[in-house]
């Protein structure tokens, strides 16, 4: 049997080591001029391969996914994954949050000795071959060098990665070809992340760059449970990034696209009075969180109708939304009076580190 794997990242190759064991012939093609180049790249960050922390606990930063993911681990759990490391004579060791990094933190070594096994496995590389989709015989359509070539094989195992770094090879330009086949495909979005933050001048000329330590940041989902994650984060010059913010990345996005309304007022148009933001939140069933206006920030603050973070809005529907409040001065005082009452007050992370620096 010949197995055709499209990916040459960490999945495309563990794929074609799995299928070598089980006796099939593994053909591996990739559009970039080599394989795992966003695997390398992620050495230079210490190459984070798995956590020592017990069981349950990893399972549980799994989240609503657990469910699919938990018999995958219990199969090939962190033991077993450091056990197949040091079968490639890479030492690790376990930093003190419980990370399990290779002992020189870095990929390069670990990469090439999973090269050289899987060459000795028979595996074939077929680098800058670019997967299009399929062509009108059904077989498998690649762009190479030497121009458009079909390739067949008794099955294709597709480790095509995300949307994350086209530079790399990670362009999400898969995605149309799986959708005409009438594939189910869920939204590819941010996760493992940073985070863009409005600092002020004196923050980002001063701290960009600055780790803060020692800390411990709190995640509550939709149904109260809480969940702590001990670690650090980075300063950026946009915003914060580290390994803390990436272990709470998804669930701070998932609040952020279920829970918050950003309002930017319009350039030229009337100052707009927190009372109406408060009310537009309302109309759409969202807390206040937003605007980019000083008169509507500060009277928002001094209600104590919530809190607020700069962000980019959408004009459009601001204009719809102001039209609607404004005609109808009834309906907006009603809207406003409810808000009042219910509006839920957001905690900006920016102020947060704010504070965090003034005590240091």
């Amino acid at each position: 049997m010949r197995i055709a794997i499209v990916g040459g990242g960490p999945a495309g190759l563990m794929a074609a080591e799995t299928v070598c064991a089980a006796g099939a012939e593994v053909d591996l093609y990739d559009a970039m001029a080599s394989v795992g180049r966003k695997f390398l790249l992620a050495g230079k960050g210490g190459l984070n391969l798995t956590h020592a922390e017990p069981l349950e606990v990893f399972l549980s930063r799994y989240g609503s996914r657990r469910k699919q993911i938990e018999p995958l681990i219990q199969a090939f759990g962190p033991e077993a994954l450091c056990d197949w490391v040091h079968a490639l004579g890479i030492k690790t060791f376990a930093g003190t949050s419980g990370r399990i990094f290779p002992n020189d933190m870095k990929s390069a070594p670990l990469l090439r000795a999973w090269l050289r096994r899987l060459r000795a496995a028979s595996v074939q590389f077929h680098v800058r071959h670019r997967w299009t989709g399929w062509n009108e015989h059904g077989a498998l359509n690649f762009t190479t060098p030497r121009g458009s070539i079909g390739v067949r094989a008794d099955a294709t195992i597709l480790a095509l990665g995300g949307g994350s770094w086209p530079s790399l090879g990670s362009d999400a330009a898969w995605v149309p070809f799986l959708k005409e086949r009438g594939v189910a495909l869920a939204p590819l979005r941010q996760s493992n992340c940073g985070f863009d933050v409005s600092w002020s001048e004196h923050i980002r000329t001063k701290f960009s760059g600055h780790p803060v330590k020692s800390v411990c940041v709190m995640v509550k989902n939709d149904r109260g449970d809480e969940s702590w994650h001990p670690g650090e984060f980075v300063i950026t010059h946009t915003g914060v990034e580290g390994g803390v913010i990436y272990a709470v990345s998804a669930p701070l996005r998932d609040e952020i696209a279920r829970a918050t309304v950003v309002v930017v007022p319009v350039t030229g148009e009337p100052v707009v009075s927190g009372i109406t933001v408060i009310a537009m939140a309302k109309m759409m069933g969202k807390p206040v969180i937003a605007s980019d206006n000083r008169v509507v920030r500060m009277h928002i603050r001094s209600q104590g109708d919530g809190g607020y973070l700069t962000q980019t809005g959408n004009v459009v529907l601001l204009r719809a939304l102001l039209n609607v409040l404004i005609e109808s001065s009834a309906e907006r005082e009603r809207l406003a009076h409810e808000a009042r009452a219910q509006a839920v007050r957001a905690l900006s992370l920016k102020g947060f580190v704010h504070r965090m620096l003034e005590l240091q």
